[in-house]
Parts: C-alpha cells; sequence; structure tokens
C-alpha cells in the first residue's frame, strides 16, 4: 500500500498543476455568460473532464496506440496523441488571441463596439473539446507514471474533487482583475504553443512555462499594490 502512495500522490500533483488549465480556460469562457450560469458552466465542464478521464482509462489500450506513429512527413512522426495536441494547441491560441482582441483592441475603440455573448451550449461545447485534449494527455502522462489503475483512478477523482472547489475562487479573482485575465490568456496561449511543440516532439519543460508564469503573476500582484499607492500621492 506504501508503495503505491508515493506514485498517488505525485500523479495527483501532477493532475491539479495540469488541471489549471482547464479552469483557466473555463473560466474565462464563463465569465460571457449570466451570472446565474456561470456555475453551472464550470461544473459541467469540470464534470466532463472527470468523466473523460474515467472513460479514457477503460479504452487504455486504445489510448496507449494513440503514441504510435501514424504517419511521417518531413522526416517528423505524427502520432493519434500529436495531432490531437496540434488541433488543441492551434484551437487554445486562437481562442486566447480572440479574446484578447475583444478586451483590448475592441473594448477601447470609439464605438465601444463589445464582443458577442456566447449562449451556454456553445461554449460547453469548446470546454468539451479543450476537455478531450486535456484528458488525453493526461492520462498518457499517468500512464506513464504509474502502473496500477486503481493509482490512475483515484488520482482522477481526487483531482476533480480539488478542481471543483478551486474553480469558483480562481475564476472570482480571474473575473474582478483585468488584469489577470490578460495573463491569464497569455498563459493560455504559451500552454498552446507548447501543445503544438509536444505534437510535433519537440517537447517544452512545463516546468519552465509555470514558472515563467508564477513570476509574471508575483509581477502583476506587486504593481496591482503599488499603483493605487502612487495614485495617493
Amino acid at each position: 500500500m506504501m508503495d503505491a502512495l508515493i506514485p498517488l500522490i505525485s500523479l495527483i500533483a501532477l493532475e491539479v498543476i495540469l488541471g489549471i488549465d482547464n479552469i483557466i480556460f473555463i473560466s474565462i469562457l464563463a465569465d460571457k455568460l449570466p451570472e446565474s450560469q456561470r456555475n453551472k458552466l464550470r461544473y459541467w465542464g469540470i464534470g466532463l473532464a472527470m468523466i473523460m478521464r474515467l472513460a479514457l482509462l477503460a479504452f487504455i489500450s486504445w489510448i496507449l496506440k494513440l503514441d504510435k506513429t501514424l504517419f511521417s512527413l518531413f522526416e517528423i512522426d505524427f502520432t493519434g496523441k500529436g495531432l490531437i495536441l496540434i488541433v488543441g494547441g492551434l484551437f487554445l491560441i486562437y481562442k486566447s488571441t480572440k479574446e484578447i482582441y475583444h478586451k483590448t483592441e475592441i473594448a477601447n475603440s470609439h464605438e465601444g463596439e463589445l464582443p458577442k455573448k456566447g449562449t451556454f451550449s456553445k461554449l460547453l461545447g469548446e470546454v468539451i473539446l479543450l476537455d478531450l485534449v486535456f484528458s488525453i494527455d493526461s492520462i498518457i502522462t499517468a500512464v506513464g507514471m504509474v502502473d496500477e489503475l486503481w493509482v490512475m483512478y483515484t488520482a482522477v477523482i481526487v483531482t476533480v474533487v480539488i478542481m471543483l472547489f478551486a474553480s469558483r475562487p480562481i475564476s472570482t479573482f480571474i473575473s474582478k482583475h483585468p488584469s489577470f485575465k490578460i495573463l491569464a490568456l497569455c498563459f493560455l496561449m504559451m500552454i498552446g504553443v507548447s501543445l503544438i511543440a509536444e505534437g510535433f516532439h519537440y517537447e517544452i519543460p512545463k516546468g519552465y512555462i509555470y514558472f515563467s508564469m508564477a513570476f509574471a503573476f508575483l509581477v502583476d500582484v506587486i504593481q496591482m499594490k503599488t499603483v493605487p499607492s502612487n495614485n495617493t500621492k
């Protein structure tokens, strides 16, 4: 039992870190909905992420086949996993770039044109697409770390429970601070680039990405604390 405890804790920690991407994406999309529907989108999005992960674990042999080469182009081997990561990365970059454009150029234009509010079903569809990409990446990572299926199932369930509790505070914080929303969108763009690079077998250590974003977050917090004091002078 003790031999499985350390891999379980390690896997939960890794899944929580990877789950932050999901929470940020869902939180930004939920901000497009009326207040009464935001929690619903967060809970549906995170709940579906858990269902997808548990379902994918049931088809673990099929998931492992996604790591096999499908075809080669310009001496680059493409796998099922790689193609999914590339499509997911492109979608994440597109959505992040579009949101940054709306929150800067359009919101500050003289016409005052605002981005259209999304419908619940459309936004849920976008969440499901990213859930699928992150779930496949997550499960393949889990398979590389542990051998026991019960450890993977336990890690997925515990991680989703943590995400459910963390989603509302993170979403509220991002919604109240526009500068952090732009920072979160830039973070998602970096994750998109990382997914595309991984799809082409050029893996960027995620530690570098998370450290750089943590540093940028710290700078933003310091700036937020100092700007009010400067304005009072």
